[in-house]
């Protein structure tokens, strides 16, 4: 089929001028080779441009290669995602979970129980120089300590003031601590550190001669030659661009690989074809086929993996994953099994990039270029027991957010007024009250001796305050 360029450029022109994004760079690589490439916008505050060579954070893509890390090592028999996590940390504990049941894969498919924690933003917030602003003095006037040694953030988890989210295994709630701990076991494992072992078994061999992990973006800078973007950001409706990157040294694998759209669309072109790159099997296939391939159930909710979510479309299967920082705003994707990769970085933080993502989606599919591709789809009913949602629910990542539930159905999130309109299970969208088509998030409860004990906003469990 062949790729309509200038209607796919033409449609994402209009989504970078609707959201006033200062720059995007795509790619997108199948078996014929790269399908369509394009820079857009500017990449500091002097104009200079963006082209495909321009280096970005990608943030949380980042989970993914340290999970593929892990794989391969589980492939030469280093070690196994289902060791506990207490054979290389042995302090390491979720409180009150046995510690034989906190496994690498439940680390990795953020099932361990933990519940969301400052430990990330803390670690920003004191080792980030330039940063300033009332998150930032929130943070540093209550961190511990300085958070950047992964013993503290160990320490943090087993003596976590909050509930934990269920049992290893039972609930899927994003944890940026799991992987911090994951990035040291690959070190032990490997004998080398995390970085050495993506560069020489990841980065090299697939030619991605523009990405690295690093802590601080000094290598990054180094590496792109000056072609390196700026962190824009929105405030009050104005946009400030500043060059402070976040600089979180015990979340190596979480979230510290600079790269370009290019090189990830070839990352992920590779696991869609379970290792195989140019004609040659770079990556161990069993390794892919345990972070995305059938043990992974493939169904219209997207289920997160090892490192990646995974969701079925139309028939095709899609394992993806976004990311977002201080000026960081991704997404990556591929068709399992079909040769295709796509990715989509930008350098305005808390920007949304699915709806250029699925552009790139549905071109490759044959679908019309606006389709959403959103898997919690409302039923047409009211729920029958609203009142058993009805509360106030806290998260602990950064300065605490809470979500309040009235009896009635509204939801109140992020100071957003909305309504929950019922998508079956424990599943709702949050309505805009006022732009009734738009979507505010989605939330799914969790229910016990007759009430909702906690919901899932997006990808992270509230507990019930």
């Amino acid at each position: 089929m062949p790729f309509d360029f200038a209607s796919v450029d033409a449609r994402i022109q209009s989504l970078i001028a609707r959201d006033a994004l200062p720059n995007v760079s795509v790619c997108v690589k199948g078996p014929e080779g790269t399908v369509f490439e394009k820079a857009y916008g500017r990449r500091n505050d002097k104009g200079e441009e963006v082209n495909s060579d321009t280096v970005f954070g990608i943030a949380s893509m980042s989970k993914s290669i340290t999970a593929l890390a892990l794989a391969i090592l589980e492939s030469e028999g280093k070690l196994s995602y289902d060791d506990p996590v207490s054979r290389y940390f042995p302090d390491f504990a979720v409180p009150g979970a046995p510690k034989d049941m906190v496994t690498l894969r439940t680390l990795a498919r953020h099932t361990a129980g933990i519940p969301p924690m400052e430990p990330l933003e803390w670690s920003i917030a004191m080792n980030s120089p330039g940063r300033d602003g009332e998150w930032v003095r929130a943070m540093r006037a209550s961190s511990p300590n300085q958070m950047d040694r992964i013993e503290q953030v160990i320490d943090y988890i087993a003596h976590c003031p909050y509930p934990t989210v269920g049992a290893p295994g039972e609930n899927m709630s994003y944890s940026n601590e799991g992987y911090a701990v994951l990035s040291y076991v690959a070190d032990m494992a490997s004998g080398m550190p995390l970085e050495q072992f993506c560069q020489e078994r990841i980065f090299a061999p697939l030619g991605m001669t523009r990405t690295i992990m690093d802590d601080d973006c000094v290598s990054a800078h180094a590496m792109a030659g000056g072609n390196i973007v700026s962190l824009f950001e929105e405030d009050d409706g104005k946009i400030t661009c500043d060059d402070h990157w976040s600089i979180l040294p015990p979340f190596r694998g979480c979230a510290m690989v600079k790269s370009t759209a290019r090189d990830m669309a070839a990352y992920y072109r590779c696991l869609s074809n379970f290792g195989m790159h140019e004609g040659k099997q770079v990556l161990p296939r069993d390794a892919v086929e345990n972070m995305i391939g059938p043990a992974i159930p493939a169904t219209d909710q997207a289920v997160y993996g090892l490192g990646l979510y995974k969701r079925v479309k139309c028939g095709h299967t899609i394992c993806e994953h976004s990311g977002g920082l201080h000026g960081v705003s991704t997404k990556g994707g591929l068709l399992l099994g079909e040769g295709y990769g796509f990715a989509v970085l930008c350098s305005l933080g808390d920007a949304d990039m699915d709806d250029i993502m699925w552009t790139l989606y549905n071109e490759i599919i044959g679908l019309p270029l606006e389709t959403s591709h959103r898997w919690f789809i409302p039923v047409g009913r009211t729920f029958s027991d609203l009142p058993m949602l009805e509360g106030t629910y806290i998260a602990h990542e950064g300065v605490p957010s809470r979500v309040h539930v009235d009896a009635l159905g509204h939801a109140t999130l992020s100071s957003h007024e909305t309504d929950l309109v019922y998508c079956g299970g424990g599943r709702f969208l949050a309505m805009d009250r006022e732009d009734k088509e738009r979507s505010r998030g989605r939330l799914e409860f969790f229910f016990r001796d007759g009430k909702a004990w906690g919901v899932r906003v997006g990808s992270r469990i509230y507990g019930r305050e």
